[in-house]
């Protein structure tokens, strides 16, 4: 009789410790934080490489051949139009237009010359007293010598072009670079320096920049209505932007003000450009920059933080709750990229709640506590 009272005890005693182990087994829900898929009106923006130019890029070059005598800029700095920037030796120059003075007043001597022969003979003729022939002749003279003195006048006058070429003048305003000959240097002919410099003018800058022919297409088919049938821009809405080497947006914007005719065909490519303002000097031809477009408006969009969305051998997943407070894994299609997030093209609907935190902590089918974030994104939409 004690044995049976002392095996019904130890059997309370299991049976109570087995209850309680299974109640510690029992997880409580844990709170998860979500986002609410939210339709929403999204810009859709691609970049494309480019470079920058001045407004204007002027070469400086030596127009005539000689040793470089002077140079009269610092270079980097700003020139007007009109400044002096170079000399070269001009004594050659000098020497060929004393020559053509020379050889005008020559041409003038002998044309006076002609002249007076031509009115000694031509009263001859009209009584006889010489021939025909020698009124022609002397009439031929006198043409010749005309002719001969504009001659000698045309080379003056290129004489003292050249002359006027050894000076080399500022053809704007605008900001010089680093000179590419010296004094001393033998200017205006190959292997030497022919282009000395470059003045660009930056308080706008155009940037270039290629499309292929499938991204050209696509802007086409968006923008296409905005041009008219001169290529040129019929709305003032400005959605080109400018994103730096150093991953900096540049806070002007711009537009598209040229396209090219033709597509390369040995690059599959076409040549656009885009102008910005540049007030602050900031940008400098020669400069590498992203411009970015604005491709198209996606309606109803549903945007997705990348780090919500799980890729496994080429299929998208994210987790969600339903309506019981259950996680569910959902197959989703990914659409464009949109900084730091993914726009959701099939797989969500509006209201779903997308786990966005804590995506190590659960599993299918396991019951949470949602509760309601708003997620912030790093870049710019």
């Amino acid at each position: 009789m004690k044995n049976t009272y002392l095996l019904t005890f130890l059997l309370g005693i299991v049976f109570f410790s087995c209850q309680e182990d299974k109640s510690k087994n029992i997880i409580a829900p844990q709170p998860i934080k979500v986002i609410v898929m939210k339709p929403e009106s999204i810009p859709i923006f691609q970049e494309f490489v480019g470079q920058i130019y001045g407004e204007r890029d002027i070469p400086i070059r030596a127009r005539v051949e000689g040793f470089l005598e002077e140079i009269h800029f610092d270079e980097g700095g700003r020139v007007k139009k009109g400044q002096l920037l170079y000399v070269v030796d001009q004594d050659p120059y000098m020497q060929e237009v004393v020559a053509q003075q020379s050889a005008v007043s020559q041409s003038e001597t002998l044309l006076i010359q002609k002249e007076s022969d031509l009115l000694r003979i031509k009263p001859l003729a009209e009584i006889d007293a010489v021939s025909k022939r020698e009124l022609d002749m002397a009439q031929a003279e006198r043409d010749a010598s005309i002719s001969a003195l504009d001659a000698s006048k045309a080379n003056l006058k290129l004489a003292q072009i050249n002359l006027g070429y050894a000076k080399i003048y500022a053809p704007m305003d605008g900001l010089i670079g680093k000179t590419l000959a010296r004094e001393g240097e033998f200017v205006g002919r190959d292997p030497n320096p022919v282009i000395l410099n470059t003045i660009s003018e930056i308080k706008n800058i155009r940037v270039q920049f290629f499309l292929s022919e499938n991204e050209y297409l696509r802007l086409a088919r968006e923008h296409g209505d905005k041009y008219n049938e001169d290529n040129q821009r019929i709305d003032k809405e400005e959605t080109i932007g400018l994103i730096l080497s150093d991953g900096v947006t540049y806070k002007h914007m711009g537009k598209i003000d040229f396209i090219d005719r033709n597509i390369d065909p040995s690059t599959g490519a076409i040549l656009l450009q885009a102008s910005f303002p540049n007030p602050n000097k900031l940008l400098r031809p020669g400069q590498f920059a992203r411009v970015k477009i604005k491709i198209k408006d996606e309606a109803n969009a549903l945007l997705v933080p990348q780090k919500s969305v799980t890729e496994l051998q080429g299929q998208y997943s994210v987790m969600v709750v339903d309506s019981e407070n259950k996680v569910q894994t959902t197959q989703v299609e990914i659409g464009e990229k949109i900084g730091d997030m993914w726009i959701i093209n099939e797989g969500l609907n509006k209201g779903d709640k997308v786990i966005l935190e804590g995506l190590q902590k659960v599993r299918t089918g396991m019951e949470v506590i949602p509760e309601i974030a708003e997620f912030k994104s790093k870049t710019n939409l």
